[in-house]
């Protein structure tokens, strides 16, 4: 069966199985009325998880015997254990996803300051009055706490208070630090707040996302059914020395979980929580809003509502069966949500616009968790519905809904996905041997059919140049980058080959896109250098390249002058997950973060060249010093 009939099959089944339910039904998703009837569920889950326990064990004794019974049998006992993955631009540093809303990162710009989160440290970086001096350096933990298992991953700045979320093992939840930024660059530690959750960790999205002075951010909680309920679910506490479990504070009430229509199975449910906190109280004051549906997940914030797309683990096996989205508006009313086939592969799939809701959906993908979004994809459609059909959560997306795209391969593993003005442009990092690299490109509001793009290299990135596109990735021991004019028509217009190289860091973030005027910028990109034998790591720089109407050329490179594996004494979060290299444009200035090195580059024409740099690194027997080029 190919890939373009299992859309087929899919979308058939949904207008078999669900066609009652096919309409606009209104409304919203229903809460628990009580505290009493939240508890009453889980009573009813817990009794369904020992019914299927004790059949288990039934089961388990019965092979047992008849195992025994075998002289030349052995019996082998297989323990599965989870395991632990042991004066302000929003637009000006950050290269986020919606215009407005800022995502956590690890360097942000506030006023005067860079300011840069790496290794378990925030660091200040002076730039006004065309300066680059670091300044000072604080821990991104409580002054009391332990901070061992615990990885500091993202940064937000509102005004002068600066946010770092974190993940910690030994805590089990989620950290905000509040730091303030003083006038002369210094880093003074307000507090610390934890917050009962599961790992939010995404190998491509990030936790955390602001809003004017509105902290946001998605959690995910395991269902404890064999638990007292006010034992796991979300609640804040304020970090203190001797702080205990009776600090916690519960932000959560029984009448803000709100069920997701249809039968909800205890061995797949996950309690999918947004929780938003304000910053401009002296204390953190935070509130959560929760929906209970299938483990597999992806988030992403438009202008004015949270989505939070829930899919079950057997969502391979039933792509009809299992997936939902839920809409969660930010002026707290209600969610709604609409049942659905399928799952995005990450945040990227998603687009809010003129009153629809757009989504690239593969049949076989599972959400974002970890590294989920990698694996394979399957089949390929595009989701189109408007905002007005969300409701109750019992009406369906019918198979008018949703328009099949041309695969690009047989199970789209790695797939890469990006709205781009008026189009949808995604393409596969992995493609098979003897496989040829496609991209595809479609008007996501119009009936024109997709078109299909040879490439001469597989797609590992899909960006924004103004409103055309750029798609990067590797082939051989080389880094391609071809230019995709999005007009009339999607067209393939140039190459550029970086010789012995790849991308430094494939996240969103790693990229930014500077427009001059009509058709000029640069792009900037983390990118290593590699001996002639593609084997030994040569150097970490940014690459830059210069647009002139889709015509690409090197316009230089900042590069690191630090040994990459120098001993820093990193106390915790030694592993640099989200990245730690950023191409970075205020106004004329031109930077590269590189490691623990700022380096500020020169504009000469078409052409960067080093100015000066910053080393801030924290273990110098200098300490943080700065230095112009020759």
């Amino acid at each position: 069966m190919t890939q373009r009939m299992r859309w087929v099959v899919v979308l058939a089944c949904v207008a078999v199985c669900c066609m009652p339910k096919v309409g606009r039904a209104g409304g919203t998703l229903k809460p628990f009325a009580s505290e009493a009837q939240f508890q009453q569920q889980l009573s009813s889950w817990r009794e369904q998880a020992d019914r299927e326990t004790r059949a288990a064990q039934r089961a388990a004794q019965r092979r047992a015997k008849l195992t025994a019974a075998s002289p030349a049998a052995t019996l082998d006992q297989v323990v599965v254990t989870g395991s632990l993955i042991t004066e302000q631009d929003i637009a000006s540093i950050t290269n986020v996803q919606t215009a407005g809303v800022d995502e956590g990162d690890i360097v942000k710009r506030a006023g005067d300051y860079l300011l840069v989160l790496r290794r378990g440290r925030i660091f200040s970086i002076r730039i006004a009055n065309d300066q680059l001096e670091p300044v000072d350096h604080v821990n991104a933990f409580a002054p009391d706490a332990d901070p061992a298992r615990t990885w500091y991953d993202e940064m937000l700045v509102s005004g002068r208070t600066v946010v770092v979320i974190g993940y910690s093992y030994e805590r089990g939840g989620t950290e905000i630090g509040v730091f303030d930024l003083e006038a002369d660059g210094r880093l003074r530690y307000r507090a610390t707040y934890q917050m009962r959750s599961n790992d939010y960790y995404s190998s491509r999205n990030y936790a955390s996302r602001l809003i004017g002075n509105k902290l946001i951010f998605y959690t995910p909680l395991a269902i404890r059914i064999g638990e007292d309920a006010s034992s796991w679910l979300p609640a804040v506490r304020h970090w203190h020395r001797g702080v205990t479990p009776a600090d916690f504070h519960r932000i959560l009430p029984a009448t803000r979980i709100y069920r997701a229509a249809g039968e909800m199975r205890w061995g797949d449910l996950a309690l999918h929580s947004v929780t938003t906190c304000d910053l401009t109280t002296p204390t953190l004051d935070c509130e959560s809003t929760a929906v209970l549906g299938p483990t597999g997940r992806v988030f992403y914030v438009s202008e004015d509502s949270v989505f939070v797309w829930t899919t079950s683990r057997d969502a391979g096996r039933h792509a009809s069966e299992g997936s939902s989205v839920v809409r969660l508006p930010l002026d707290g009313s209600a969610p709604a949500a609409l049942r659905t086939s399928g799952s995005p592969v990450d945040q990227m799939a998603f687009l809010q616009r003129d009153g629809y809701l757009n989504v690239l959906v593969g049949n076989d993908a599972g959400g974002d968790a970890m590294w989920r979004s990698d694996s394979r994809a399957g089949a390929l459609a595009l989701l189109r519905v408007r905002l007005d059909r969300f409701g109750d959560g019992t009406d369906t997306a019918g198979p008018g809904d949703y328009r099949p795209l041309p695969n690009l391969d047989g199970s789209q593993w790695d797939l890469q996905n990006r709205f781009i003005g008026d189009w949808l442009v995604y393409g596969i990092g992995y493609v098979r041997n003897g496989g040829a690299s496609i991209a595809g490109a479609v008007r996501y509001a119009s009936d024109a059919p997709a078109q299909l793009l040879r490439l001469a290299h597989p797609v590992e990135r899909i960006d924004a140049l103004g409103r055309d596109a750029i798609l990067v990735g590797s082939a051989g021991p080389d880094l391609h980058f071809t230019s995709v004019r999005l007009g009339e028509r999607a067209e393939a217009v140039a190459g550029f080959v970086q010789q012995n190289a790849a991308q430094d860091d494939d996240r969103t973030h790693g990229f930014f896109y500077k427009p001059f005027g009509d058709g000029e910028g640069i792009i900037g990109l983390p990118t290593t250098r590699f001996e002639s034998d593609g084997d030994e790591a040569r150097s970490s720089e940014v690459l830059f390249l210069h647009n002139h109407r889709l015509q690409l050329s090197r316009a230089g490179s900042l590069q690191s002058l630090l040994a990459p594996n120098a001993d820093d004494d990193c106390q915790v979060s030694c592993v640099d997950w989200y990245g730690n290299a950023r191409p970075i444009f205020l106004g004329d200035r031109v930077f590269a973060l590189l490691g623990y090195e700022i380096v500020e580059g020169r504009m000469n024409g078409e052409r960067i060249a080093e100015r000066r740099r910053a080393n801030f690194d924290p273990s110098t027997a200098s300490g943080p010093s700065a230095r112009a080029a020759k």
